[in-house]
């Protein structure tokens, strides 16, 4: 059963719903999910270079108070799952196509599961920049991948295009926010869906 999943590793919620699912997928290692993670960018006009944090927070939210009355349920979720994430050591908020990219080629290599999990942790809980390439490249080396491909790879245009041509047809689609499950390429399932949920899909699944 495909599970396709839009996302982007700068999206708290995302990771949020990635470790809720993680937590059923765990209990059931014989589950039936061939999973596929797709790009969804929060912020497509980012710079290249990104942007401060806090302006960028203070910017969208309409200043100081309103970003932390929208994050307070974010943190608050955070720590309901379990995830310590070091919101003091985020700097930047990056432009993500290049993450995307990553994740792309991962997952011609089998490697995508773990790209992903390795931008999660690395913007979230090591505060790295991920919009930068060698912070990208010596994630690439951790789970495998060919360090010096790699970089070369993000110095061209590789499938820059290709990843914004798949985030564009999420949204004539009708996505609008992530993360978006999509079970069976048949039913959306919005937002971070706790494990409560996974357990009833899989139980159905398992019915028949």
């Amino acid at each position: 059963m495909k599970l396709d999943i839009l996302s982007d590793p700068i999206c708290p919620w995302c990771y949020i719903g990635k470790t809720h699912l993680d937590v059923v997928l765990a209990e059931r290692p014989d589950h039936p999910f061939e999973i596929e993670w797709h790009p969804f960018q929060l912020n497509p006009d980012m710079p290249p270079e990104g942007m401060d944090r806090r302006a960028y927070l203070e910017a969208k939210f309409g200043g100081r108070d309103g970003a932390l009355r929208a994050y307070a349920p974010v943190i608050e979720a955070a720590e309901a799952a379990g995830l310590d994430i070091a919101w003091d050591r985020i700097a930047r908020t990056p432009n993500t196509l290049d993450a995307h990219r990553l994740i792309h080629w991962a997952g011609i290599e089998g490697r995508q599961i773990a790209a992903v999990s390795q931008l999660f942790d690395a913007y979230f809980l090591r505060g790295e920049d991920i919009g930068d390439r060698e912070v990208l490249a010596d994630l690439s080396e951790r789970i495998g991948m060919d360090r010096d491909m790699v970089l070369r790879l993000l110095g061209t245009t590789a499938d820059r295009a290709d990843v914004a041509a798949r985030d564009a047809h999420a949204r004539e689609r009708g996505v609008t926010g992530v993360p978006t499950f999509i079970v069976g390429q048949r039913h959306a399932v919005p937002g971070a869906q706790q494990p409560g949920l996974w357990r009833q899909v899989l139980d159905e699944m398992e019915a028949g």
